[in-house]
């Protein structure tokens, strides 16, 4: 979880250890402010570069951890000036 979110301001269906597409959506909104669709997190599944996740069946689940490295990641550094910004 991130640590600028207090745990109990994170609504209790995005406290599981594991969440479905739908909810990795509303929680990325949440707790990162990253406006990430369901159907972007369903496209990155397929060819690449969002968050890990598990499959159980047919349902991908994923666990708030690899949420918050992903969104970290694509997030970068706090920079302070256009001039620090690399690519």
């Amino acid at each position: 979880m991130s640590e600028h979110v207090l745990a109990d301001a994170i609504p209790l269906h995005l406290r599981k250890p594991r969440l479905r597409r739908r909810e990795a959506s509303e929680y990325l909104l949440h707790v990162h402010g990253l406006p990430i669709a369901v159907a972007t997190l369903a496209k990155l599944a397929s060819v690449g570069g969002g968050p890990a996740y598990n499959k159980c069946g047919i349902t991908p689940l994923y666990p708030r951890e690899e949420l918050d490295t992903w969104a970290l990641q694509r997030l970068g550094q706090v920079v302070r000036s256009t001039s620090e910004v690399t690519r």
